[in-house]
């Protein structure tokens, strides 16, 4: 069994003694949140390389893939139990109601 040098031997010492302040533990504790999202980036969507050359389009991979796994996180979760408020009606809205004239459908709702 070999003894590390005694520079390397103090500098461990001390980098321990560091981890176990309250302030290391709460800096180390952001950064561990992070590191699952930043694994699973590289290993889960293949992050490591990239599809394309130039700084701009790995740009907008990246952010396109966390686009992504936003939506796939957001799809996994339970539905709210609450109906969301619906929106006040425009003025438009209002100014056609007061005159009894009807509103034309949303082109959203058109093809339901």
């Amino acid at each position: 069994m070999g003894l590390p040098p005694r520079e390397l031997r103090d500098l461990q010492l001390r980098v321990r003694t560091e981890q176990q302040t309250p302030e290391w533990k709460t800096r180390y504790a952001v950064r561990s949140g992070v590191e699952g999202t930043v694994n699973e980036f590289a290993h889960g969507h293949g992050m490591r390389r990239c599809r394309y050359r130039g700084q701009g389009k790995a740009h907008i991979q990246h952010a396109l893939t966390a686009i992504a796994v936003n939506i796939e996180r957001l799809s996994g979760l339970p539905p709210t139990e609450e109906a969301p408020t619906p929106r006040r009606p425009t003025a438009f809205q209002n100014h056609l109601d007061q005159r009894e004239i009807p509103r034309p459908k949303s082109w959203r709702t058109l093809g339901s």
